[in-house]
């Protein structure tokens, strides 16, 4: 049985194995009420993708500012929306892109190095995770890693990069992921510190 809270501000979330019945649930949830208050309540306040707000690309704060734009468009330290537009769909469209933009290379590179060929690039609002790999060679990423420093979105590159060649996380994948992205440590540290803050941006109703 596995009890988990979301980082975006979602409800607790119970999975139960196939043999367990709903009152085996309740009763281990109920066992772990401690905890799961705990854990609630340390989750980031939920931030709206809205003008007037500092939401994080690539890193770095970047005020929210409707202007007479016809797209989102980065300029100086600000982030410019059109106007009579909502701006959550706005935002989320350009950090998508934005994300695609950074991943497509990042992989091909990594790739190239590995000698392992990336079949296909999604994105896609994960909540569990920000990256996969499947074994026919098709990578997938959450776009919210266009909001996190560039060296870490190349990170997770490496990471779903590393599994063409490992399934895995054997220690053989571990080594491969260093080959490919020394130091990679602090950039793994990074997501697993900071990552909550950048799924409790909402950018839709």
């Amino acid at each position: 049985m596995i009890l988990r809270v979301p980082r975006d501000g979602g409800d607790a979330v119970l999975t139960l194995p196939p043999w367990a019945v709903l009152a085996d649930g309740l009763a281990f949830a109920e066992s772990r009420r401690d905890w799961l208050l705990q854990a609630t309540a340390r989750r980031p306040a939920p931030l709206r993708a809205e003008p007037g707000a500092l939401l994080p690309v690539e890193g770095r704060a970047r005020l929210l500012v409707e202007a007479a734009t016809r797209t989102a468009r980065l300029e100086g330290e600000n982030l410019l929306l059109p106007r009579n537009r909502p701006a959550g769909p706005v935002v989320q469209a350009f950090l998508k892109h934005l994300a695609h933009d950074r991943l497509r290379p990042a992989c091909d590179s990594y790739a190239a190095v590995l000698g392992r060929p990336v079949r296909a690039i999604s994105l896609r609002d994960t909540r569990s995770r920000w990256g996969s790999c499947t074994s026919q060679g098709r990578l997938m990423f959450s776009w919210r890693l266009a909001m996190a420093p560039p060296e870490v979105l190349d990170y997770v590159a490496a990471h779903e990069v590393a599994h063409l060649a490992h399934m895995d996380h054997s220690p053989r994948f571990w080594a491969a992921v260093a080959d490919l992205m020394p130091g990679y440590g602090a950039h793994r540290a990074w997501l697993r510190l900071h990552g909550g803050d950048l799924m409790a941006w909402k950018f839709r109703d």
